[in-house]
């Protein structure tokens, strides 16, 4: 099967149907009930071309 990377995690597979593969600790980090963590993640995945786990945690453990 052929796939075309994109950015965020989004995929194209050879029929052209888009599929997003998102880690669940994203998921998790982005609903978090603290707004202001969750704000931190998602700023930091704006700037990203592709996830970077790595950040998006040391952006939610910011105090």
């Amino acid at each position: 099967m052929s796939i075309s990377p994109g950015q965020w995690g989004w995929l194209k597979d050879k029929f052209w149907i888009s599929w997003q593969i998102v880690p669940t600790d994203v998921g998790k980090m982005m609903q978090d009930k603290d707004p202001e963590k969750a704000n931190l993640v998602m700023e930091s995945i704006l700037q990203m071309d592709k996830i970077d786990i790595n950040r998006l945690q040391q952006a939610y453990a910011q105090p």
